[in-house]
């Protein structure tokens, strides 16, 4: 039973942190798709403005709420790094090859439901390959793990986190 429990409770630590990956990776995948798309940007330019805004709002969501508990800027980004990087490449390597994959998405414009349709199966995909992953690097003490660790620490010490 405590097997269970345990298998449990790591996929659920697992789909909150994918989840909570794939938002700042949405956020900025989105937001690069529709500044790439209005300016008439090709595939690839369009594709590197978005990754490195999912990057930049993937890393945020997880350095923002480590500097609101007190946390150094170098060590919050330091533990975001560590904790983001793979899932983060992992995302924007799946989403952004659907997008590719799927005729005519990337040309569509942003009044056109291919786009939005392909953008949200691009993000579903890039969440059910980056879980297997988040959940290998969880079990292990990686990943997002260092986040909760440094969470569990800030509860401990009776941080207002």
């Amino acid at each position: 039973m405590q097997h269970a429990h345990s298998e449990q409770s790591l996929n659920r630590i697992t789909f909150s942190a994918t989840l909570h990956c794939l938002t700042g990776c949405a956020i900025g995948e989105v937001l690069g798709m529709i500044i790439g798309t209005a300016l008439g940007w090709g595939d690839w330019q369009t594709i590197a403005l978005a990754v490195v805004l999912a990057f930049i709002f993937g890393y945020s969501f997880t350095a923002v709420p480590l500097l609101r508990s007190g946390l150094a800027f170098g060590a919050a980004a330091g533990i975001a790094f560590v904790a983001d990087t793979v899932s983060i490449t992992v995302m924007e390597i799946v989403d952004n090859a659907v997008m590719l994959l799927v005729p005519g998405a990337m040309e569509a414009g942003l009044t056109n439901l291919l786009f939005w349709g392909s953008l949200a199966f691009a993000l579903v995909v890039a969440f059910v390959v980056a879980f297997p992953v988040n959940r290998w690097l969880i079990a292990r003490g990686r990943g997002h793990a260092v986040v909760h660790d440094r969470h569990s620490a800030d509860t401990r010490a009776g941080s207002a986190y």
